[in-house]
């Protein structure tokens, strides 16, 4: 699965909508969360730790496919 429809998994499994997640990651725009999602643009590594925070996972599972989110 592609890292970009994990964040969107993810970030709907937390019901954040793309201007929350923008808002807690002090992004000055939610459009940042949706270029991520479409898969236009990829968080930049520095914000990984902060991104998984916010949608409850590791850095490791926002690679993750959902499948496999049990193991």
């Amino acid at each position: 699965m592609n890292t970009c429809f994990r964040i969107k998994e993810l970030r709907q499994s937390a019901g954040l909508t793309q201007a929350q997640l923008a808002f807690r990651l002090d992004l000055k725009s939610p459009s940042t969360v949706a270029m991520w999602e479409n898969g236009d643009r990829k968080p930049p590594s520095t914000l990984l730790p902060r991104l998984a925070h916010a949608l409850g996972v590791t850095v490791d599972g926002l690679y993750q496919d959902s499948k496999n989110t049990d193991q």
